[in-house]
């Protein structure tokens, strides 16, 4: 953190402009006009005046703000955020997944264990988020087209010592048909955990896309089609690739999906 102090040539006194403090993730600031308080996610390009501030508060929400001049509160007192300088990467960095990074890494052979998934897209955000770790562990990830025949696919498997699977759901909620076929495979080689969301989609935070929330989409209405048509974002194939561009971490996902992935990950990879 740094000052300055000028002085005012036409009243002849000194004032005291806001210190500037470096926007490094974690910082935690106000922004006075909304009465917004969070911490630093990252940095953003923003006008050709300000860089902007990714704030998210405890709740997980988040916004963005133009970096101006004494546009920000730190400890009560203004501050001006300005861009951190840039330093040599750490020795350890982390996955997108949070984990620690293995340089060098060269893929294990596949394991005999696995892990399903629904449909293509939760596939790729799974990958995308967790392929370092899965890597390391020479764990698989392969697409399912729903679990309507969940138990014969279990079957046709052949789980057991040393060939476990690990079965990723969306909609597991009590009393839905997820749930019903998620307790029929469930056993000591199999772990069928899941998320809420009606898809993989919706497990994505909404703040990372810019918008407020997820639409509602009407009965008798594709999903995916009635978000698309909500939000101008044409048809899903181009809406997957606004969703899949904007996510570059765990932190961009609801903690429900993160959990369930991590329980899969830890269950397939046990000795």
């Amino acid at each position: 953190m740094r000052s300055q102090e000028y002085g005012d040539v036409l009243g002849g006194r000194a004032r005291r402009v806001a210190p500037e403090v470096a926007a490094e993730a974690g910082v935690v600031v106000e922004e006075p006009g909304s009465g917004f308080c969070g911490a630093v996610v990252r940095v953003e390009r923003g006008t050709a005046r300000h860089d902007a501030v990714v704030l998210e508060d405890r709740h997980g929400r988040q916004r963005v703000f133009p970096m101006a001049p004494a546009g920000f509160l730190l400890d009560g007192r203004p501050v001006t955020l300005v861009r951190p300088v840039a330093t040599p990467a750490p020795a350890r960095r982390v996955s997108a997944s949070g984990s620690v990074r293995v340089e060098g890494l060269r893929a294990r052979t596949a394991a005999a264990s696995r892990i399903w998934v629904e449909g293509v897209h939760d596939a790729e955000l799974v990958e995308l988020v967790w392929g370092h770790d899965l890597r390391v562990e020479g764990v698989v990830v392969e697409p399912l087209d729903g679990v309507d025949h969940l138990a014969e696919a279990v079957a046709g498997f052949g789980p057991g010592p040393g060939r476990r699977l690990g079965v990723l759901v969306d909609h597991l909620v009590a009393g839905s048909k997820e749930s019903r076929a998620a307790a029929g495979v469930a056993g000591e080689h199999v772990l069928v955990t899941g998320h809420p969301y009606v898809d993989i989609w919706q497990a994505v935070k909404p703040s990372v896309l810019g918008i407020p929330a997820w639409p509602s989409v009407p009965r008798g209405v594709a999903w995916k089609d009635g978000v698309c048509a909500a939000l101008g974002w044409g048809d899903p194939a181009q809406g997957w690739r606004r969703v899949r561009a904007a996510v570059t971490g765990f932190r961009d996902l609801e903690a429900p999906l993160v959990g369930a992935v991590e329980r899969l990950i830890d269950f397939v990879t046990e000795a």
